[in-house]
């Protein structure tokens, strides 16, 4: 009904006239009468005396009430206005309620990539092949949540804020008379939700502690408050049993698995953020706020981006610019160039899409904080599988690609930006959650260049640039002949500009790309080689370990109460599997083993 009801390229121009010339208002009353409409109603002329407004000062009023029920609107804030003081709010579908979602993981996370099939429980929807699965490494988040700041309207960190066992960072240690004043402030003490009131409430009656930490209170350094707040949160999975339940049964009972067997729940939809930035010219930033609100990139343009990790202006650090591959640097002692195979490969092998979102800025003219990375999964989850396909996205332009262009006599290369959404996808897929979802993202926000060209063309300029100066970093340090054959030339691309007479936009390596060239390449082979010289070590070790402590008269007891006999005869039948004939082809579909760790 709502599509019908907005103009579509797809519908003839005098229904797309007709309907522009209906007023929003009698399109959100018609969607009220669909939505409330039973079938005993009769003929559906005979809606009227269901609603009604109250009659003020002897007109009528606003507020339309069904069966004089007051019927409530609800509202969702996507960011700023220009001026950045004032919220843009959006009206949401009649219909609209969230979808559950359930948090299992934030920075650090264990994966690993298998083929599994439908015999293995996977969703019927989802083809057979290599997926993704993933285990959360943490027990907390380290969370910053930036809209806490408005009273009220973070409620999952007031609930936090007023639970104990907290550790907060760069928030500031309230006083007992600073507390008793904020509560009998009455009119901005009721902004808060109710568990940080009676949190608050409950430290002013009492003798200590000495502090007590509010949401909408961060530290003050220098006389202004800190954009850098920050607090640990327990995995909320931990805390919610009965939605990890609904969740594992809901799957059980779709793909009709037998209790007993495990329900798979692979990586399906790969969203990340994308932080973007303004040019600043005091502070000595540039552009980077190039992307609308969704990009998909191919493999290479994408890998291009998480080589660069290429970041905007953040609350949480000091400037803006690479953050090194794929963010690992910290985590372990490998050289970057191992997680970039291991990264690339599994995307390739696992056939996985990447959409990314633009999160702080779209264009240098709308703010947008996280608030598009938080509608991301509600749009996703109201996809069918088929329609997150880019291939089907693309034949239906709902992605357009970004082309190379020129601007003041230069090539701004644009196609490093893939493909982004359009104004069909927008009307097809925010229609499901937002009224008038035009309105949300209007035409300049889904072409950022309209907004400044000069800002975007420096911006793309930027992140060209910004990704010659990161993989020459891979030259520097010889680490380019560890690379994979698809990664060394993407790589030797974007240092020096083509790499034996390819560019990135050569059919010859494209196709390095392809999971059909990878999966029967020579390189792939030999990591699957190196995989089972690994697992055989390592049973060889295991049973060494076990023949050692076998032969140590003074344990006998513990031999036997250990079972070391058994483990050992198991140990010496995984060694004999490790180095049959028939373990090659079943790591046939995971990432197996960079050859240069050994």
């Amino acid at each position: 009904m709502l599509r019908l009801l907005t103009p579509n390229e797809d519908y003839t121009d005098e229904h797309n006239l007709y309907v522009n010339g209906l007023p929003k208002e009698v399109i959100e009353m018609v969607l009220i009468i669909k939505r409330f409409h039973k079938p005993d109603w009769g003929e559906w002329d005979d809606w009227h005396h269901r609603f009604s407004v109250d009659v003020i000062d002897g007109k009528p009023g606003y507020e339309l009430k069904y069966l004089n029920q007051l019927l409530v609107s609800s509202y969702l804030r996507v960011g700023f206005d220009p001026e950045g003081s004032a919220w843009r709010t959006f009206s949401l579908r009649k219909d609209f309620l969230p979808a559950v979602k359930l948090q299992r993981e934030d920075d650090i996370t264990a994966s690993t990539v298998r083929p599994v099939s439908h015999a293995d429980g996977l969703h019927p929807d989802l083809p057979d092949g290599s997926y993704k699965f993933t285990a959360n490494c943490e027990f907390r988040f380290f969370q910053r949540p930036d809209d806490a700041i408005h009273r009220g309207y973070d409620k999952g960190t007031e609930m936090d804020f007023a639970s104990s066992g907290n550790f907060f960072s760069n928030y500031e240690p309230l006083t007992r008379p600073q507390a008793k004043e904020m509560v009998g402030n009455t009119i901005r003490f009721g902004q808060f939700t109710v568990p940080l009131k009676k949190r608050l409430r409950a430290f002013v009656k009492a003798d200590s502690p000495a502090f007590v930490a509010s949401s909408d209170q961060p530290r003050l350094v220098e006389g202004k408050p800190s954009k850098n707040p920050r607090y640990l949160q327990d995995r909320q999975d931990l805390h919610d049993d009965q939605g990890e339940y609904l969740a594992e049964i809901g799957m059980r009972l779709y793909r009709r698995i037998p209790s007993g067997k495990a329900v798979l729940a692979p990586v399906n939809a790969v969203l990340p953020g994308r932080r973007n930035n303004p040019p600043n010219a005091k502070q000595g930033i540039r552009a980077l706020a190039v992307f609308n609100p969704i990009h998909y990139q191919e493999l290479p343009e994408l890998f291009m981006d998480f080589t660069a990790s290429l970041t905007g202006k953040s609350p949480s650090t000091t400037g803006a610019g690479s953050e090194g591959a794929l963010t690992k640097g910290p985590f372990n002692a490998l050289l970057p160039i191992t997680d970039l195979n291991n990264a690339l490969l599994a995307f390739i092998i696992s056939k996985q899409p990447c959409y990314v979102s633009a999160a702080a800025y779209v264009g240098p003219k709308y703010r947008v904080d996280h608030d598009v990375s938080l509608l991301i999964p509600e749009v996703w989850s109201r996809m069918h599988i088929r329609e997150r396909d880019p291939a089907w996205l693309i034949e239906n332009n709902m992605l357009e690609i970004c082309e190379d262009f020129q601007h003041d006599g230069k090539t701004v290369q644009a196609s490093r930006l893939g493909y982004r959404i359009t104004s069909k996808f927008v009307d097809v897929f925010f229609k499901r959650i937002f009224s008038d979802p035009l309105s949300v993202f209007p035409e300049d926000m889904l072409r950022p260049e309209l907004q400044d060209m000069d800002a975007f063309a420096d911006g793309v300029a930027n992140i060209v640039e910004a990704q010659q100066r990161v993989a020459l970093e891979y030259f520097e340090d010889q680490s380019i002949h560890e690379a994979c054959p698809p990664l060394r030339a993407l790589l030797t691309v974007m240092a020096h500009g083509e790499c034996d007479g390819m560019t990135v936009q050569s059919p010859e390596l494209r196709a390095l790309f392809d999971y059909e060239t990878v999966i029967n390449s020579d390189w792939y082979r030999q990591r699957l080689t190196s995989k089972i010289a690994i697992d055989a070590q390592l049973w060889r070790k295991h049973i060494d370990s076990l023949q050692t402590f076998a032969s140590q008269g003074i344990y006998k007891t513990e031999i036997a109460r250990l079972g070391i006999e058994e483990r050992l005869e198991k140990a010496r039948r995984e060694l004999a599997r490790v180095e049959g004939t028939g373990y090659f082809e079943t790591l046939r579909g995971t990432i197996g083993a960079d050859p240069a760790l050994g």
